[in-house]
């Protein structure tokens, strides 16, 4: 370890009156979870108790480092990378207590989302929904505004009564609706950069199990129900649309109290794999029309169905390391955004039954994407817990996502992401979308700031309250929100990137505002810049 970090933390250590332990270690290698980006942590931290987490990051002031939180690393964007203090809150974990009669649970801020559904099955309860998975940690989650599909529910985040967040002073704070709402309405979508989530008070419903079927039609038939009873016919429903087919998977699941019935996941891994493998090895267009007609299914009426708990139903297995691309904008706006892409993707000529004038200023020549999008609502217009101030959802109607996947066949990035979603956000941005924080977007500051306005200089004028010498402020942050403003002392910048042999970028780090940026990209960069860095970024180094 640093002496001088050693030597601050004996000057700590000397007036407990319980010894705090420091669960550090050096020569540590994070990746994302899709091997997206890789970086080395100067120091890897995993507390276990709030004297710990508030000792880290006392002591990361004193020693003049930044900290970077992360969970199981889900998000495959650069938002957690560091070369400086990274926490780990794995083990910090705990359900610390539970009110059967309520439904109120409290836990500590690590738990994963499959923890606290394993641990509310043992009395009766459950979360009132989820997202396509379960593997994040509850604070990750919310920080960065995952949701699942229904238009009976918003946010995962509007299911928090309160939280306690451990700020760059070293000193924990509780907010909620009641007590310090500015800062819990900023830290219910904090993206990390306010501080670190260290409890969430949940409020926890008793537990269901789900009737679900999925069906198989056209998608002019999906278009046409569109504003009729698609969205409303279950308490749940999501859809995966196939471009090259024009057909969608239409899902649906209501509560019942009907004996679990499991799905023939062994057919559809089967499936998957013979895909997977298809993609793999030929990546032309036939070989990705074959595999879209056969997950897409050409019969339409096709229909698959299981009975299974809640916390297993709401799930959907992500398979493979993938890049996603996730907007938000108003539901009505739906058929439209999928007809246009249709048409710029199939290369649809008026003659064609389909068509509609797409209006996207790229070609879709030599285009192929071989994932379906994902096709989910959610409806926060008429919620009446507080709205996080970096909420992407519509507020005076219910919201669509659409969710442009692109899978990495072995690590390796497919031809087609460049140009697939340059096309797709031109589109998205046009019809009044926000980015998922989490996923793979290349949007900048300004376009932020024009997107979210007063609510977005409210969430800084708190951030710059909490942090302000930028303790918790990434090279992400600085790209995405805060673009040419105030440089911070402990903000960590950009210095390079280097192609790993096993896939995926490592990024490297600096503390410090007055040091040369030498990001392999720029705050307000376009997708040609963006583009032409990642083909002359120097260098391959094995780890």
């Amino acid at each position: 370890m640093d002496p001088s970090v050693q030597h601050e933390l004996s000057k700590l250590s000397e007036t407990d009156s319980i010894p705090i332990p420091f669960r550090a270690s050096p020569n540590h290698i994070q990746s994302t979870w899709a091997r997206t980006f890789h970086f080395q942590p100067s120091l890897y931290i995993r507390p276990r108790t709030l004297p710990e987490l508030e000792r880290a990051v006392t002591l990361a002031r004193l020693c003049r480092k930044h900290i970077t939180t992360i969970g199981c690393g889900h998000s495959p964007s650069s938002i957690t990378s560091t070369s400086s203090w990274l926490i780990n809150l794995d083990d910090y974990n705990k359900i610390l207590d539970v009110d059967r009669e309520s439904g109120v649970v409290r836990m500590e801020s690590g738990i994963r989302l499959y923890q606290i559904g394993e641990e509310l099955d043992k009395v009766g309860l459950a979360m009132p929904n989820l997202g396509s998975i379960n593997q994040q940690s509850i604070a990750g989650a919310i920080s960065t505004g995952t949701h699942g599909s229904s238009l009976r529910h918003g946010l995962l985040s509007a299911s928090i009564l309160s939280l306690k967040i451990t700020l760059a002073s070293g000193k924990t704070e509780t907010c909620s609706p009641t007590q310090n709402e500015e800062l819990f309405r900023a830290a219910l979508i904090s993206l990390g950069a306010l501080g670190v989530i260290s409890e969430l008070t949940f409020q926890a419903v008793p537990a269901f199990t789900l009737r679900w079927k999925q069906v198989v039609d056209r998608d002019v038939v999906l278009f046409e129900d569109w504003p009729k009873q698609l969205w409303t016919q279950a308490e749940f429903v999501r859809v995966w649309w196939f471009p090259y087919t024009r057909r969608g998977v239409v899902w649906t699941a209501e509560k019942t109290e009907e004996e679990p019935k499991p799905p023939a996941g062994r057919i559809m891994m089967l499936g998957w794999g013979i895909i997977f493998t298809i993609i793999c090895f030929t990546l032309d267009s036939i070989s990705l029309e074959f595999c879209h007609g056969w997950s897409g299914s050409s019969l339409s009426g096709t229909t698959t169905s299981a009975i299974q708990p809640s916390r297993e139903a709401l799930l959907m297995n992500c398979l493979y390391s993938q890049f996603v691309n996730e907007w938000a904008l108003p539901l009505h706006k739906g058929p439209e955004a999928l007809r246009r892409l249709s048409s710029w993707l199939n290369q649809l000529s008026p003659s064609d039954p389909d068509y509609i004038e797409h209006g996207i200023p790229y070609t879709a020549e030599g285009l192929y994407v071989h994932a379906p999008v994902e096709v989910r609502v959610t409806d926060t217009a008429k919620s009446t817990t507080p709205r996080p101030h970096l909420d992407p959802t519509c507020t005076d109607e219910p919201t669509l996502y659409l969710n442009a996947t692109i899978y990495r066949p072995y690590d390796s990035d497919p031809p087609c992401r460049f140009h697939y979603y340059q096309g797709f956000e031109y589109l998205m941005k046009e019809l009044g979308g926000r980015p998922h924080w989490a996923k793979n977007f290349e949007v900048g500051a300004k376009e932020i700031e024009s997107m979210y306005g007063d609510r977005l200089v409210e969430w800084k004028r708190i951030r710059e309250n909490v942090d302000p010498e930028g303790m918790f402020v990434g090279e992400w942050h600085r790209h995405t929100l805060l673009g040419e403003g105030k440089q911070y002392a402990l903000e960590e910048r950009e210095v390079g990137r280097e192609i790993m042999k096993e896939g995926g970028l490592l990024v490297k780090n600096v503390v410090g505002a007055e040091e040369k940026r030498l990001s392999g990209y720029s705050s307000e960069e376009s997708f040609d810049e963006m583009r032409a860095s990642e083909i002359t970024i120097p260098g391959r180094i094995e780890v």
